[in-house]
Formats: structure tokens, sequence, C-alpha cells
């Protein structure tokens, strides 16, 4: 097994790796760290389909990916994850298509954003970060079960120590919106869902959460400096590894190949057949307790039954029923 941490780049990991006859679907793959996965996988070989909102973006990322690798197989999807018609519309085109899907990663997302809601009313950064995913997911369950050694990546953050999902008032109607503990609700779900895959699809396919670390890209859109400075105050509360970091913030900022690293890394090692479901970070299996700005989380994000009734309620908000099997 190799070791990796915090500044290994996705060439690295991919390095000697061969992934041709491989179809991994991105979304957000418009810009960031989904546009840097998708160059990765596509250097070594794999079929790319890159999926977001705005053809625009995407055209032009697609060019410059195809500037660094010229022969990169890359296919073109449209899809708002914030709209539960786009999503089941797209879904039921690739379905359509019979094409299988090996490796499906959530990546997009939107983070603390003022209060907004989707299409359907949902809060925005649960409806998109994870309602659209868990809705896109299971629709293109068909899709990802007849793949070859299946698994879906589920972008997530440190920032799930903000909070945990509030399954008595997911939209904020009763209680005092708060752009940090939304993300943080969202990023938490994004836990929960991939653990509640594994429970039950079992070793059917494997499923991971990802944190990136820390990385300048348009995620951070909505960010004021009075954003900022809450969030390193919190990481600051929350800090485990060091003295300096307690007062320091402990925000380590990371390149865009070393962020997308570890989504990469878990979408095609063989090292984590083992640790299914596990919470990921700097290229390495979670530390329950450890510093959230490396691989540390806080142990609710493994709560079986949190993780049972968010599959629940989301079936509830998104009108439609997945059973496993």
């Amino acid at each position: 097994m190799k070791i990796y941490g915090a500044e290994t780049t996705t060439d690295e990991v991919l390095e000697g790796v061969n992934l041709q006859g491989r179809h991994f679907m991105v979304t957000g793959a418009s810009s960031g760290l989904g546009e840097e996965t998708v160059r990765a996988l596509s250097s070594a070989g794999a079929t790319v389909t890159m999926v977001a909102r705005n053809s625009d973006k995407l055209d032009a990322a697609a060019d410059r990916i195809r500037t660094s690798v010229p022969n990169a197989d890359l296919q073109i999807g449209l899809v708002d994850l914030a709209d539960l018609s786009s999503i089941r519309t797209y879904a039921e085109n690739v379905l359509q298509d019979q094409a299988p899907i090996d490796v499906l990663i959530n990546n997009a997302g939107i983070m603390a954003c003022p209060f907004m809601t989707t299409k359907d009313g949902f809060e925005m950064q649960f409806g998109t970060n994870h309602l659209g995913h868990f809705l896109l997911t299971n629709l293109l369950m068909p899709a990802i079960r007849s793949g070859q050694s299946p698994r879906i990546i589920n972008l997530s953050s440190a920032g799930h120590t903000h909070a945990d999902v509030n399954l008595d008032d997911p939209n904020f109607e009763t209680s005092e919106y708060n752009a940090w503990e939304s993300y943080g609700r969202s990023k938490s779900a994004n836990i929960h869902f991939t653990r509640e895959l594994v429970r039950r699809y079992g070793n059917e396919l494997q499923s991971f959460a990802v944190h990136p670390g820390v990385i300048l890209t348009e995620l951070g859109r909505h960010l004021t400096p009075e954003l900022m400075q809450e969030m390193v105050e919190r990481v600051k509360a929350r800090s485990t590894s060091s003295a300096e970091a307690k007062e320091t913030g402990g925000l380590p900022f990371k390149s865009m190949e070393a962020g997308a690293a570890t989504q990469v890394w878990a979408a095609t090692t063989d090292d984590l057949k083992e640790s299914n479901g596990a919470y990921l970070g700097d290229c390495k299996v979670g530390v329950e307790g450890g510093n959230p700005s490396e691989n540390g989380y806080l142990p609710y994000i493994y709560n079986e039954d949190t993780a049972k009734a968010l599959w629940s309620l989301s079936e509830q908000m998104v009108q439609q029923q997945f059973p496993a099997n």
C-alpha cells in the first residue's frame, strides 16, 4: 500500500494506473475540484462524463482538459441539482443509453450562501448538496450496479463538524438560518448518505465520503469577511492537532491537484475494500476525534439510526422511494 498525505496530488495517486475501459461520472465538473478530477482520470485513460448545469462552462472546462490531455474521452451531461425535474430528465436519458457507470463522483456543491431555496422549495445547501445527489444517485443506480466494481464517492467536508443533520427542520422553517450551520448539516448528510448506501447494498458497491481540504475554488464565492472570520473561529474551537492550530484556526490551503487527490484515490484505489463506507481525508481513512482540517471526524456522522432516518426523510422530500433491491 502506497503512503499518501495532505500534499499528495492526483497525478501521484494515478501513477501507473490504467483506467481504459472504465466510465466515471463527475458532478460539478465545470471548474475547480471537479475539473481537476476529470483531467486526472482522463489522463489515465478513463471515459469521463462531465456533469454540471451550465453548458458554456462545461464546454470551456472540456476544452481546457483537452489542451492538457489531447486524447481525453469526455462526455457532457447537463443537470441542475437544485431542480428535481432536471435531475429526473437527465437520469432518464442516461438510463436509455444503457451505458454502465463504474464510478459516480458526487463532487458538486454550494457553500455558506445566503438563505435561498431550490426550485422545489428546499433550503439551498441541503437541497443541492444532499437531496440533489441523493435523487441523482438513486435514479442512476441501475447503471451504477451494472458497472465494473461500482463505487459512489460523495464530497463531504470538515464542515460536517459545524452541525449534524436536523431531521425535524431540514429547511430552517422553525430555526434561525445560519450559513455555516446549513453547510454543516448538508456535509453531515453526505456522510450519512454514504453510510446508508453501504448498509443497503453491502459489498455490491463501495462508497466513501471525502474531505478534500481547503482549496480556493468557486465554492467560496458567497464568502464574506464576516463568514470567513466565523469559519476561522469555529475551526479554532474544534481543532485538536496542536496549540498552533488552536491559535491560528489550522486551515492549511491545498493546491487544486492536492485537493482533488483524495476523491481520485477513493474512486480508483484497491486499498479501501476493508473500509467501505469510511470518511476520508488527506488520502487516508478518517480518525474519530482527529483534527477536522486533516482527516478527523466527529462520531455522530457514523450513527446508523440517523443515516436510516435521513434516507427516509429524503425519500419523503423527493417524493420517491428507493428499495435496495
